[in-house]
């Protein structure tokens, strides 16, 4: 059985909910970060907390669909830029999975509980403890930059396919793509 010429639509929708739940906690952390000691801030935190457990629970189906479902087969192209996809996408799972656990631990280690969506207390990590909160805060936020280059780099690296090389990496994750050509 040859593999469908784009990924599936629950791989599909697993990747834009993933990457849209990303694309709002990166710019969020950031801006609350700035931010005086608030009712404001707290409700940032909130929001941000929720939005990497969302990520996190969304990294189990989303492995699931990878492992289970067939990619479509790799386009033609040098060995090199294979292995660099490869790496690419592993590290993107790997941080996908690291930079929440980071902010949980942060928030277990300073005190701070996580409690998603405002109702599920989630159960704290580690104890209370000053220099792991430091640790996982300055984890949480190197693995965030990690995070948001190899981000950039995959982006890039789709653009580059689709405007530049004119194949169909894109538009395997956007079928829609495929059709308007």
């Amino acid at each position: 059985m040859s593999p469908q010429p784009h990924y599936s639509a629950p791989a599909r929708w697993a990747h834009w909910t993933t990457a849209a739940l990303m694309f709002a906690a990166f710019p969020l952390g950031v801006y609350m970060h700035e931010l005086p000691l608030s009712p404001l801030k707290l409700q940032l935190i909130s929001y941000h907390k929720w939005i990497g457990v969302g990520v996190l629970l969304l990294i189990l189906p989303r492995l699931f669909v990878r492992l289970t479902r067939r990619a479509p087969a790799p386009l033609p192209a040098p060995a090199w830029q294979q292995k660099v996809a490869g790496l690419t996408h592993v590290l993107l799972y790997v941080l996908m999975i690291a930079v929440p656990m980071t902010g949980w631990l942060m928030s277990s280690a300073k005190g701070f509980p996580v409690v998603f969506l405002g109702v599920v207390p989630l159960p704290d990590l580690v104890g209370k403890s000053d220099a792991l909160g430091d640790f996982f805060a300055t984890a949480h936020v190197t693995l965030n930059y990690t995070l948001l280059a190899l981000v950039v780099l995959h982006v890039a690296a789709a653009v580059k396919h689709h405007l530049f090389d004119r194949d169909a990496t894109l538009s395997r994750m956007l079928p829609a793509l495929a059709r308007a050509r």
